[in-house]
C-alpha cells in the first residue's frame, strides 16, 4: 500500500478544477437576450451554479420573468429555450475559462505516483466533455461522471459509490475536493473525506460554513510534500496553504 493516504482523489469541475462562470454567463445570456430579456450579472449567473444547467436555466428565466421556477420548469416553452441555451454553451465552452492555481501540476504528479483521478460533475457530459478537453485534462484523469451519466447525480452519492468499486478502493482511501454544500453533502453520504476550496461557487453562502473537513487555499494541498494526513476535528473550516 502506498504511503500516500488516498488511492482515489475525486474532484467537482466547475468552481473547483475551472473557472467556468464567465462562459456559463454568456451562454445564459445569449439565451435570455435571445428571448428579449436583459442579461443577467456576473455574480447572480454565479450563485445559480451548482444544480448542472437545466437548472441555471431554469433560475435564469424565472429571475427574468417574476416567477417561480415550477413555472418555468413545467412550461411547454421550456424544452426549445434548453435547446436554444445548448447551441449557446456549446459555442461558449472554453472560450473563457480558465484553470485554477496549480491545477494541472497537481494532477500530473499525483497522476505520476499512481492515484486514480476522476471528475464528478453536475454538468451535463456534452459539455463536460468540451470543457476537460480545451484545458488538456483528459490524459491525466482515469473517469469522468457528469450530471447525466447516471440516472441520479449529486447530492447522490452513487457516482463516488461506482468509482470506489471501480478502482478496487476503499471509502476511507477516496477523498472528495469541491467548492460547494452540494459537494460536501455528497462526499458525506458516501462516507468519505471532503475537502472544499474558497473560490469557487457554493450559491453565494461561505464554504467555511458548509462542514468540510479542511477548506483548503488550492488543490496543491494534496501534494505529498503538503499533506497533512493526520485530520482532527479542530482542523475544519482552518484555511491550509
Amino acid at each position: 500500500m502506498s504511503s500516500y493516504p488516498y488511492d482515489l482523489v475525486l474532484f467537482d469541475l466547475d468552481g473547483t478544477l475551472i473557472e467556468t462562470a464567465p462562459e456559463i454567463a454568456d451562454a445564459c445570456n445569449d439565451t435570455l437576450q435571445a428571448s428579449g430579456f436583459p442579461a443577467a450579472p456576473l455574480e447572480t449567473v454565479t450563485s445559480w451554479i451548482g444544480h448542472g444547467t437545466r437548472e441555471l436555466l431554469i433560475k435564469a428565466f424565472a429571475d427574468a420573468m417574476g416567477t417561480t421556477t415550477d413555472a418555468i420548469r413545467n412550461s411547454e416553452g421550456f424544452p426549445a429555450l434548453e435547446q436554444t441555451f445548448g447551441r449557446h454553451y456549446l459555442q461558449r465552452c472554453g472560450t473563457r475559462s480558465t484553470l485554477y492555481p496549480q491545477v494541472r501540476e497537481t494532477l500530473e504528479a499525483l497522476s505520476a505516483q499512481g492515484v486514480k483521478l476522476g471528475v464528478v460533475t453536475n454538468k451535463e457530459e456534452r459539455y463536460t466533455r468540451v470543457v476537460i478537453d480545451a484545458h488538456n485534462l483528459r490524459s491525466v484523469l482515469d473517469v469522468v461522471i457528469s450530471g447525466d451519466s447516471l440516472p441520479v447525480k449529486k447530492p447522490n452519492p452513487l457516482a463516488i459509490e461506482q468509482c470506489i468499486e471501480r478502482f478496487g478502493t476503499t471509502a476511507e482511501r477516496t477523498i472528495f475536493i469541491g467548492d460547494s454544500s452540494i459537494d460536501i453533502e455528497t462526499a458525506r453520504r458516501a462516507g468519505i473525506a471532503v475537502w472544499a476550496l474558497p473560490y469557487g461557487y457554493n450559491m453565494g453562502k461561505p464554504i467555511e460554513e458548509a462542514g468540510a473537513d479542511r477548506v483548503i487555499e488550492n488543490v496543491s494541498a494534496l501534494l505529498p510534500a503538503n499533506l497533512v494526513s493526520a485530520e482532527t476535528p479542530s482542523s475544519r473550516g482552518d484555511l491550509s496553504t
